[in-house]
């Protein structure tokens, strides 16, 4: 399963509100939700999230092992 954990975070650590980085990256608030709940986004997402953050997607997600 992917979880979206770490990029909860870094907006936590880096102060960064989810309506502020909607209108940087000009994803849905469909999208946002998605990941709030850790269902799947596109490649395309993750790359516009990683532009606006400056960040790799390893800093974004994480992989979990289902039991």
């Amino acid at each position: 399963m992917i979880s979206y954990k770490p990029f909860q975070k870094l907006l936590i650590d880096r102060e960064i509100k989810k309506q502020d980085l909607l209108k940087i990256t000009g994803i849905s608030s469909a999208t946002m939700a998605k990941l709030n709940t850790n269902e799947y986004v596109s490649l395309e997402v993750i790359d516009k999230l990683c532009v606006a953050l400056g960040c790799q997607p390893g800093d974004l997600l994480e992989h979990i092992t289902e039991q």
